[in-house]
């Protein structure tokens, strides 16, 4: 079955994950992460081994039914970008102590520069913090190997293993080798069941062999065949390169030959002790790496005083955003390439809601009943309607992380706020708004919840969401009154009557949800072709 083809670094790790003899992959979409999963649900391979592959409502539900395939002796795959790493935390940093027993790799996708997110987060943090190995590919071949070696590795260990993508990585297509596929494993369960218990009297014990299995990370990572130290004649510089910034470093010397001695890091805990042979050569460091200065920061510790560090924290390279093959050549000290001027012919062109699109619909009636109250806010959530805040919309005030809008929109409320409206996509309410809901029924807060419902998960390209059909049963059970579930249909024509029951809901000093549905154009059409 080996053969080559062009694949994303995202379906190089979905295709390594299946080869690797996966059961099932648990994820949220979210970009630069939403690939691997939809790679998986489209392979006839998967489908031939009953692969799952279904979206879950969110990253924590996502990691920890893949910890129960895990506990059940099989291989699973925990997919997200890097913020989901932030709502999976409990589930992720508890699966540290319980241990794996079939091999479980959670693959987080990072966006430095915030092509599609609200911040820069590094998830090479969570690995430290959690005390779990992390492997970083430098091309779209080691990211196939590397999740193959990452399953066996998992259970070798009897640890969950972090994977880390960034988003240039995950987007762009090399060549790939694959090989040939191994077998799912058969239904095992864990040795030390106890330790599956995370009671303190067990707890503590686990957290004691953690510590010292650490360590042994650490060694490995020493020997790692991804990890190499590789001398160069030039002794005035030595380089530190993880992940991807590998990748950039070389594509400076057409050659393939880096004139410095390079560490290449791409297997976690930071390998030490090549570092310190590394700086035994050289008294100056460069140290590139993609996200925040994980690494840099870190050698403080490693290197005596007279070595010198330089990186993102002294500024040689940027401080923030993506790293590039021209700010690592600026860096180095070479000579910028010749290239082709932006041209200042070229409009700007910022994201907008798609034209037809049933948000847009929405925010008209919202802004003209709004436009009376004149200390009313609105307090938005993550998904394409976000989009609302930009022209000619200006719709509302706040955006925080999924499933804040309902939350701050309590907390103002309580706060003096009047009228206090959460506007909410389905897929973000099922994902992380429904607790939220149920803490404002039973304090009875002054607020109106919009769910703006275009039947999919509409800003990462159209994927099923959760509650689509359900929404109004959702509420109700929750708590809400039904007789304030409305349910509106965001068209021009519709506008007198959308504005009635907003006004209406609003008017009405407690809890209320206004669902507004339509489908989003952009599925609407695919559904017309088929």
């Amino acid at each position: 079955m080996a053969d080559k083809q062009l694949l994303l670094g995202d379906e190089a790790l979905a295709l390594g994950a299946l080869h690797a003899g996966l059961t099932g992959v648990y994820a949220y979409p979210g970009t630069p992460s939403t690939e691997i999963t939809e790679y998986i649900q489209n392979s006839s391979f998967a489908r031939e081994r009953n692969v799952h592959s279904e979206w879950s409502c969110n990253e924590k539900t996502a990691m920890e039914a893949a910890l129960g395939v895990s506990y059940a002796g099989k291989r699973a795959l925990v997919c997200m970008k890097h913020v989901g790493m932030n709502v999976c935390a409990d589930a992720f940093i508890g699966s540290a102590m319980t241990g794996a027993n079939g091999g479980l790799v959670v693959a987080a996708c990072d966006d430095p520069s915030m092509h599609s997110s609200q911040n820069e987060q590094d998830s090479r943090f969570y690995g430290q913090f959690a005390m779990v190995p992390v492997f970083e590919p430098s091309s779209q071949q080691e990211t196939y190997e590397m999740i193959r070696y990452a399953f066996d590795f998992s259970e070798r260990h009897s640890i969950p293993v972090l994977m880390r993508l960034t988003t240039r990585m995950a987007h762009s297509r090399a060549e790939v080798q694959s090989g040939d596929p191994v077998d799912q494993n058969e239904l095992h369960f864990p040795e030390k069941e106890k330790q599956w218990v995370l009671l303190p009297v067990n707890a503590k014990v686990r957290n004691n062999q953690l510590v010292e299995d650490y360590l042994r990370f650490e060694e490995e990572a020493v020997t790692s065949k991804f990890n190499a130290l590789i001398d160069g004649p030039d002794h005035s510089l030595g380089i530190i390169a993880c992940g991807i910034s590998y990748n950039y470093l070389m594509e400076n010397y057409g050659d393939g030959k880096c004139p410095y001695p390079v560490l290449k890091v791409t297997q976690y805990p930071f390998p030490r002790s090549l570092a310190r042979k590394l700086a035994e050569q050289c008294n100056t460091i460069l140290v590139i790496e993609e996200g925040q200065p994980l690494v840099e920061e870190r050698l403080n510790g490693v290197f005596d005083s007279s070595i010198t560090v330089r990186g993102r924290l002294d500024g040689t390279l940027p401080r923030t955003g993506e790293l590039t093959p021209d700010s690592v050549r600026q860096a180095l000290g070479m000579k910028p390439l010749q290239g082709h001027a932006p041209s200042d012919a070229v409009v700007a062109r910022p994201p907008a809601l798609c034209q037809g699109c049933g948000h847009r619909d929405f925010y008209t009636a919202l802004n003209a009943v709004i436009k009376n109250y004149p200390t009313a806010r609105v307090f938005s959530d993550i998904g394409c309607y976000t989009l609302g805040w930009m022209a000619p919309f200006h719709a509302f005030q706040t955006c925080v992380e999924m499933g804040a809008s309902l939350t701050m929109a309590q907390g103002a409320a309580y706060s003096g706020v009047w009228p206090s409206v959460a506007v909410i996509g389905d897929s973000t309410f099922t994902h992380s708004g429904m607790t939220g809901l149920l803490d404002a029924v039973n304090s009875g807060a002054d607020i109106t919840l919009c769910i703006s419902d275009n039947l999919t998960t509409g800003m990462t390209g159209g994927q099923d969401s959760a509650g689509t059909g359900r929404l109004e049963a959702i509420c109700e059970g929750i708590g809400v009154p039904r007789e304030h579930i409305r349910t509106i249909v965001p068209l021009p024509k519709n506008y007198p009557d959308m504005e009635k029951v907003i006004r209406e809901e609003i008017e009405y000093h407690c809890v209320s949800v206004i669902i507004c549905r339509r489908e989003c154009i952009q599925t609407a059409k695919r559904h017309s072709k088929k």
